[in-house]
């Protein structure tokens, strides 16, 4: 066996082409399309939502060719925190690792309250303590067997996910033209009131923060290239699953919804995990004469839930294990088993997911729920990161004299990519809690809720700075260094 990287040359290459396609295709498939969606029209209108989400979805897409050409280049589970560590500032490197670990361990704990309210809706006597503890066995089970287990249950996860999606646009397209569910609709729900948009420029701003919500997960695909068999084949065909997936399955749902849905149906505003019945797949579903699309709507719901919390779990664990094996985390959590499981990461992760959980339990939930608002930026933090760590590493190869024909993937748009993800979601993150801003006076609880993580972050980063006494790297001394990577197919 080949080794795969430096740093992560003991852990098990599990995963092929089609778990790392499903993963980069299933990974912003969930409650983000399924639920939020509605909210967004019934806000913005048709046209707002669809502008908001194209415009993050360029913006997703840039990001991924970003990563991608990091992730063939140099392979790690370490990821976004080894690639700022390489090419920007050890310091950097060390926030970001600890800001992805940190979200997708409250995340953890944010899909398991979701998953015991959906359940309750074929249950709604039982204990809620008892679904949780099952669910968090099973996504933790599901990571200790193998890093192909994961990868398989992603896989099928996804398949539930895209399949469901595809159904709802034939018969949505259907219902459009009159041929299911009644007469022909067209573009008559784009004209009413002052559709297709409505609310104004910050109402739009709103959507963009829902639509970024929805699209994280996106990058669990760079930390899942460091147990992949063929990294340099793999990576870049998930990657260019990307653009299509955003165009067909958020671009043309929202548009099916928005041409079937009026944007002044309150339904659209109730949707949520408490209330799969007005989600507005099933209010699509139910018009077309499905009379059985909430329990299935629920169930689906519930795989995407937790296929979230298994994808947290699992790239969480890598990250932590890469700081520990590079000093940035306490020793014990770089070990592995036999199967080339870091355990320790894994106990870890589920610990912290599992006290959030409790957290959540007791009093009136605000310490969770300030858990949670402190993770909820975290995921704009991490593609600032990456977008800052490919402009870096392009630079860097170009002023050491290497050829870019010899990158295994070169993402395309360079420098504009990069540059233009890093305006639009340092936007976003600037516009979080706009509406705290804009009353007669400034809502400073909102304030301190929403943006939270900015000063978390620069306390972290900055500190490491400090008693480190890291700078940034020179171009000419970036790392750039790699050894062979697992070409098996």
């Amino acid at each position: 066996m080949s080794k795969q990287q430096t740093s992560d040359d003991r852990l098990q290459p599990g995963l092929k082409a089609r778990h790392m396609t499903m993963i980069a295709l299933g990974g912003s498939i969930g409650t983000g399309l399924f639920l939020a969606s509605g909210g967004a029209i019934a806000s913005a209108g048709p046209g707002g939502a669809l502008l908001a989400y194209a415009a993050v979805g360029i913006m997703v897409y840039f990001l991924m060719t970003s990563l991608g050409e990091l992730a063939t280049y140099m392979p790690d589970s370490g990821s976004f925190e080894t690639y700022a560590s390489r090419f920007v500032d050890p310091s950097l490197g060390f926030a970001m690792g600890w800001n992805f670990w940190y979200n997708w361990a409250i995340t953890i704990a944010a899909e398991l309250s979701a998953a015991t309210l959906i359940i309750k809706y074929w249950f709604p006597d039982s204990p809620s303590l008892l679904w949780s503890v099952l669910f968090l066995a099973l996504i933790f089970l599901l990571n200790v067997l193998s890093v192909k287990g994961y990868g398989e249950s992603e896989y099928w996860f996804a398949m539930i996910k895209i399949i469901v999606v595809i159904v709802f646009l034939i018969i949505g397209v259907l219902m459009i033209f009159g041929i299911m569910g009644g007469e022909a609709v067209g573009f008559s729900n784009f004209t009413i009131g002052d559709a297709p948009f409505h609310g104004g420029f910050f109402t739009i701003l709103g959507v963009f923060m829902a639509a970024g919500f929805s699209f994280q997960g996106t990058e669990m695909v760079g930390v899942a290239a460091g147990e992949s068999h063929n990294p340099r084949e793999h990576v870049p065909r998930a990657i260019r699953q990307v653009f299509w997936r955003i165009l067909v399955f958020y671009i043309l749902a929202i548009l099916v919804i928005g041409m079937l849905i009026p944007y002044t149906n309150p339904n659209l505003l109730q949707g949520g995990i408490e209330n799969i019945g007005v989600s507005p797949f099933t209010l699509v579903f139910e018009k077309a004469g499905l009379a059985f699309a909430a329990s299935v709507m629920n169930a689906v719901i519930l795989s995407s839930v937790l296929s979230a919390g298994n994808s947290g779990m699992y790239a969480s664990s890598r990250v932590l294990y890469s700081l520990a094996l590079r000093g940035k985390a306490p020793k014990f959590l770089a070990r592995l088993n036999s199967r080339g499981i870091p355990m320790n990461a894994l106990f870890m992760t589920t610990l912290v997911g599992m006290v959030a959980f409790f957290a959540s339990l007791f009093g009136d939930g605000v310490v969770y729920n300030w858990l949670l608002n402190a993770s909820g930026m975290c995921g704009f933090i991490t593609w600032l990161g990456i977008a800052i760590s490919h402009y870096r590493f392009r630079r860097a190869y170009v002023a050491q004299g290497r050829d870019l024909n010899d990158l295994p993937y070169k993402a395309r748009w360079f420098p504009f990519g990069p540059l233009f993800a890093f305006a639009l979601c340092f936007l976003v993150i600037l516009g979080q809690n706009v509406s705290a801003f804009t009353g007669e006076t400034i809502d400073w609880y909102g304030v301190a809720v929403s943006y939270i993580s900015i000063p978390l972050f620069l306390l972290v980063w900055l500190g490491y700075k400090w008693t480190q006494k890291t700078k940034v790297i020179p171009l000419q001394e970036c790392d750039l260094e790699v050894q062979p990577v697992h070409t098996e197919t």
